[in-house]
């Protein structure tokens, strides 16, 4: 399939509630054209990587043909530039969110992009950085104590932007490095506390929304990361 065959089978997939919901998100009406997450995975399925496809499909502008090329991407092909070059263009905390996830996560230098963007004046690239770090707590294995440690302090000195958008990926952060271990536990519970107790208003405000689930976490049987006490209740009751 060319990139023209898959605009019109992403059109083909469109329904007016979920167009409906990516308006809401703020993405422009003319950019929407309102497909599920799971029709968008499915389409990558039968396409496969092309990275000239890809970039194709990005230069588009349509919202869901960006959230297709990002699972089409060959990730360990892409330089450093392109993934700086596709961030520029990201005007949305679901793309942001979607490209961290699915796709610069996975590279080995994902951790230049958190060093980089944590210090952004831009929007989504900030809160790249803080979702590349909740990402990083779940899925990199070998993530060792020591950068773990530096997470926590980017965390305490980069956690005063007001806007909703960052406020809620440095609690997500935060969170999920409090969720690694008993120990890590303490160590994010202690900083939320010194949020709370010394920052400004968003960093109150973060250490509140994280101490809700940091401090309700547990070791449930078969799972490396701890999980809220509610989740294991829910887990037993079924």
């Amino acid at each position: 399939m060319n990139c023209s065959d898959i605009i019109k089978k992403l059109y083909a997939c469109a329904s007016e509630k979920h167009k409906t919901n990516v308006v809401k998100m703020g993405i422009p009406k003319e950019s929407s054209i309102g497909v599920s997450t799971a029709d968008i995975r499915r389409l990558a399925r039968e396409t496969g990587r092309s990275d000239e496809l890809a970039f194709e499909l990005w230069e588009t502008g349509y919202h869901e043909a960006r959230l297709l090329a990002v699972l089409l991407f060959e990730k360990k092909q892409l330089s450093a530039a392109d993934i700086e070059r596709l961030m520029e263009d990201v005007k949305s905390w679901d793309l942001c969110d979607h490209m961290c996830k699915n796709l610069i996560i996975k590279r080995n230098d994902y951790h230049q992009f958190i060093m980089k963007w944590i210090h952004s004046p831009r929007t989504y690239e900030k809160r790249a950085a803080f979702t590349l770090i909740a990402s990083a707590a779940i899925h990199d294995k070998g993530i060792s104590d020591e950068t773990l440690d530096d997470y926590l302090n980017l965390i305490r000195e980069n956690s005063q932007d007001e806007q909703e958008h960052i406020k809620k990926s440095v609690s997500w952060a935060l969170r999920e490095i409090g969720k690694r271990d008993f120990t890590y536990n303490e160590k994010a519970i202690i900083l939320a506390h010194e949020l709370k107790a010394e920052g400004n208003k968003t960093q109150i405000w973060i250490a509140k929304d994280a101490l809700k689930e940091l401090e309700n976490l547990v070791k449930a049987e078969g799972r490396t990361r701890l999980i809220s006490a509610d989740s294991k209740m829910g887990e037993k009751a079924k």
